[in-house]
């Protein structure tokens, strides 16, 4: 009896150690062929766009023939775009998430919110810029306007941004909490002093995540009306704007070869600015999450 149970538990873990071997280069064969197209579509696009990244190419606005074409004004107005998208998404999503957390009271009413707060997570993109166009652009008469988009694009990340600062909030040990409390110290004090520096990493780190996803965004954009062709910078909120992947988008869109080499160095130069965005989120939970 003991010779046969030893050899049914050699034959289970010869199984099991098979099963290991075979998921490990299961995983490995998926990571590479992930890794495969990753680095055949950047060759692809930097073979392409390279030789059109120069000073020109930075400093010259939209034009009909490739060789003068430049992102002057679509880099302008993504600019221009995350200097209203962020600080509304970043303090309406915090705002949130403090109350959902620290104040309301946990009932059904609550459940129902944080329910559709993490369902509109998953909307697709182009249903927020239908309530962009119906709300800012019609109702409230902004126009195709750097307002409206980024107001738009708020819309579109605040719930990612309200989710993240929740789990960031969460994630704070309750013990740094009673002990602000047992020092004295008021809610509002608390969570000024002891939950909001704690949470500070996860909350930049989703939202500058967040952030990097208006960037690469199009679809609302263009239904609220952003413009394709744009020869200026905008000058203040109210006026008109492209943004890089709208400008993508058109060079694709034309028939010459020579604006699909463009539109790969615009590629380039949007997957450099998310690169950087999203290095600067890892610089930050790192830093910030060294202190607790």
């Amino acid at each position: 009896m003991e010779f046969i149970n030893e050899e049914k538990v050699a034959k289970r873990t010869d199984s099991r150690l098979l099963k290991n071997r075979l998921s490990k280069w299961v995983f490995m064969l998926a990571t590479s062929v992930g890794l495969l197209v990753l680095g055949v579509l950047i060759y692809r696009i930097v073979s392409q766009g390279y030789s059109y990244l120069n000073a020109d190419f930075f400093t010259n606005f939209a034009s009909r023939r490739p060789e003068e074409a430049g992102i002057k004004a679509a880099i302008f107005g993504t600019i221009w775009l995350m200097v209203i998208t962020g600080p509304v998404s970043i303090v309406l999503g915090v705002g949130c998430a403090i109350y959902l957390e620290l104040y309301a009271k946990k009932n059904r009413f609550t459940r129902f919110i944080q329910m559709n707060i993490s369902n509109l997570a998953g909307v697709p993109s182009i249903v927020f810029g239908l309530l962009g166009l119906t709300v800012f652009v019609r109702m409230m008469e902004m126009g195709r306007s750097v307002l409206a988009g980024g107001l738009t694009m708020s819309l579109l990340i605040l719930p990612i941004i309200v989710v993240a600062a929740q789990e960031a909030i969460r994630s704070v040990p309750k013990e740094l909490q009673e002990a602000s409390y047992g020092m004295g110290a008021t809610k509002w004090q608390t969570i000024r002093r002891v939950i909001l520096p704690a949470a500070i990493p996860g909350i930049l780190t989703g939202g500058i995540l967040a952030l990097s996803r208006a960037v690469g965004e199009t679809a609302p954009l263009i239904m609220i009306g952003a413009l394709t062709f744009v020869a200026f910078v905008p000058e203040n909120i109210w006026s008109g704007f492209t943004v890089m992947p709208i400008q993508i988008y058109n060079w694709t869109s034309r028939p010459q070869v020579a604006f699909h080499d463009v539109a790969a160095a615009g590629i380039i130069v949007l997957l450099l600015m998310l690169l950087l965005m999203n290095s600067i989120a890892i610089i930050i939970r790192n830093k910030f999450s060294k202190r607790y």
